[in-house]
């Protein structure tokens, strides 16, 4: 599973970087498997995920261990971190990485097997208590191969990103991905674009508020001209901010489509063309297919292939529900599919940005995009509200200044269809979003939600 630590890549004293300290690969396994010695025989072990040298020998240590990890977010409350621990049965381990084993000695284990549980991410419990995903050694082995393959990721590159080590993006894809390939991996602590500008890298990992902030620092993103790929997710990269890049670093981002139970399953590819809106095509061994109504150009993407979860752990009704009848995994998310190329492009989420109105199907992320394009937006996020005579009616939360409600209207409707025009624009001070800068649009029609005034 990690193969730079079987020794394949030399051993480079900086081999590893996590906000400023280094470490070789003998450190990280000698912290390792003290960490794996302390777990041994538990059913599984908690860590608090702080961006630290601390995190990747615990997840390193799990894996040698055979005992699956549980990243806890940093600043999780404590009924949250609390339903964790519970649901988990994991049990919180302290990592010292001064601390260090030698050979084996220390521990028993002799490591995970493919089929078993390596990791337990929790969602965002955004339709519930969070639920923990099991994620075997095998599904990320397959993940990681594949992006490898399409991203031409080797030894050779020097991995940067800032992204928080509790998610699939920086722990599975940011730490994992390098221990895999062998690429030197720098994690910036805070994702400023001085930080990405000074890293030096060959290969950067970024959600879209890291690429939107290092696009209007014109000096840093110039800064990363000199890299060989750049790589968003987590949420759809705005065009805008897209075109911003490429005119600023010459490079043309690459997205990839993923969720914590299936890892990463879409993506462009490292040399090949790259249109913004899209998240390219199903990975080596995935399959996709989208449920659509007839006429629809858009449904929900389902798909299989060896990246999925295990299941929920300890939900077995769950895991069911989440699946068809066929054995295709249910995403929730709105897609579309090019015929020509094959290429996909995610409309968003089934149960907020699918809009039903006036007899159309809309998907949100089309109408945010053209908002975007506006010069004098900077943020939008579209829902859709209920109304008695459309069904629901398009409205769109906005950051902008000097332009009116009736203007972006017209703008959309200038772009779009006219019926995909918002019939209602309210303005805010910002669009309310998680850690890994996905807006959090329920909470824009909560009675709490202020809108600028």
């Amino acid at each position: 599973m990690l193969t730079a630590l079987d020794g394949v890549y030399g051993d480079r004293k900086d081999a590893i970087g996590v906000a400023g300290r280094t470490a070789s690969y003998e450190e990280l396994l000698g912290a390792a498997r003290a960490v794996a010695a302390d777990v041994a025989g538990a059913p599984a072990f908690a860590v608090t995920a702080t961006a630290s040298l601390e995190t990747v020998a615990a997840v390193v240590g799990g894996l040698l261990a055979g005992v699956p990890m549980v990243p806890l977010p940093p600043d999780a409350g404590p009924a949250e971190r609390e339903h964790i621990l519970r649901d988990s049965g994991a049990v919180v381990v302290e990592v010292d990485f001064a601390r260090r084993s030698s050979g084996s000695a220390g521990w028993p284990g002799a490591g995970a097997a493919p089929e078993d549980p390596a990791l337990v991410l929790y969602t965002s419990g955004t339709t519930g208590a969070p639920k923990g995903v099991v994620l075997t050694g095998a599904a990320l082995a397959a993940d990681l191969d594949a992006l490898a393959e399409a991203w031409q990721w080797s030894a050779e590159d020097t991995l940067v990103h800032g992204l928080p080590l509790f998610h699939v993006h920086g722990l599975v894809l940011g730490v994992l991905g390098a221990l895999r390939t062998g690429s030197r991996l720098v994690h910036t602590g805070r994702p400023t674009p001085e930080a990405y500008a000074e890293a030096g890298g060959s290969l950067y990992f970024g959600v879209p508020t890291v690429w939107s902030r290092i696009a209007a620092a014109p000096q840093a993103a110039a800064a990363l001209s000199g890299a060989r790929l750049l790589v968003s997710g987590s949420a759809a990269l705005p065009a805008p901010v897209f075109r911003d890049l490429e005119r600023l670093t010459g490079h043309r981002p690459v997205e990839r489509y993923g969720m914590t139970e299936t890892l990463i399953t879409v993506s462009g590819r490292a040399g090949g063309e790259v249109r913004p809106g899209t998240v390219g095509t199903p990975l080596p061994g995935i399959r996709t297919r989208i449920a659509a109504e007839p006429g629809a150009e858009i449904g929900e993407l389902q798909l299989t292939g060896p990246t999925l979860f295990a299941g929920y752990l300890g939900r077995p009704e769950a895991t069911a529900a989440a699946y068809t009848e066929d054995g295709w995994f249910r995403t929730g998310d709105i897609a579309a599919v090019d015929e020509a190329d094959g290429v996909h492009r995610i409309v968003g989420r089934a149960s907020i940005d699918m809009i039903k109105s006036g007899g159309y199907r809309i998907g949100a992320g089309e109408i945010e995009n053209a908002l975007l394009d506006h010069p004098k937006v900077s943020e939008a996020a579209v829902v859709g509200v209920p109304d008695a005579d459309l069904g629901q009616r398009i409205v769109a939360f906005v950051v902008a200044e000097g332009v009116t409600g009736a203007e972006l209207t017209e703008f959309v409707a200038a772009h779009l269809s006219v019926h995909k025009r918002p019939r209602e624009v309210r303005f805010v001070a910002a669009v309310p979003r998680n850690a890994m800068g996905k807006p959090q649009k329920k909470l824009l029609l909560t009675e709490g939600f202020e809108e600028r005034t």
